[in-house]
């Protein structure tokens, strides 16, 4: 299998929020975001697998700034890292300033979506290829991110963890 690069998944999500969409204070609801966030990453995942692919798990989520009514919202999501059938996402938010244009980051995520058939048994995907900085750091720590869940849910034993181990050790 061809390994691919992260701008090949790139999937860019451009919208409006409307007032049914937002909380007492007029600022989108968190939950809306997360299922806007979580098509991207979709979208994403099937770009890179060109498989069905199913939402495994959501990382890490920061939401860092309100998003308020009338915003112009864009979710960026590209694969950071292919594992055997996973493949991490990583998600930018960004909201528009109206007189300037200018973008603004409001929020981030990690989601993980594993590649399956049609009866549901995970396939295979490509590896990813970085090819900036960024996607270079994205890839490193997603190795680091996979360990610590793993070591986490019991398992992976720590003393298996050759990335965390690194990274404090090191």
């Amino acid at each position: 299998m061809t390994a691919k690069t992260p701008q090949q998944s790139l999937t860019v999500l451009t919208d409006l929020v409307l007032p049914g969409e937002t909380n007492y204070l007029d600022n989108l609801f968190g939950g809306e975001l997360l299922a806007r966030m979580d098509r991207a990453c979709s979208i994403a995942a099937r770009r890179h697998s060109r498989r069905i692919v199913v939402t495994a798990s959501v990382n890490h989520v920061a939401f860092t700034k309100s998003v308020p009514v009338g915003s112009v919202v864009t979710v960026e999501a590209k694969v950071s890292r292919a594992f055997k059938s996973s493949m991490e996402i990583y998600v930018d938010v960004w909201i528009e300033d109206r007189q300037s244009g200018e973008k603004t980051k409001v929020n981030e995520g990690i989601y993980t979506f594993v590649a399956v058939d049609e009866t549901g048994k995970p396939v295979p995907v490509a590896q990813i290829n970085p090819e900036t900085e960024l996607e270079q750091k994205r890839y490193d720590g997603a190795l680091r991110r996979k360990q610590l869940s793993l070591v986490l849910a019991g398992k992976l034993d720590p003393k298996d963890a050759t990335e965390l181990k690194a990274l404090f050790l090191g």
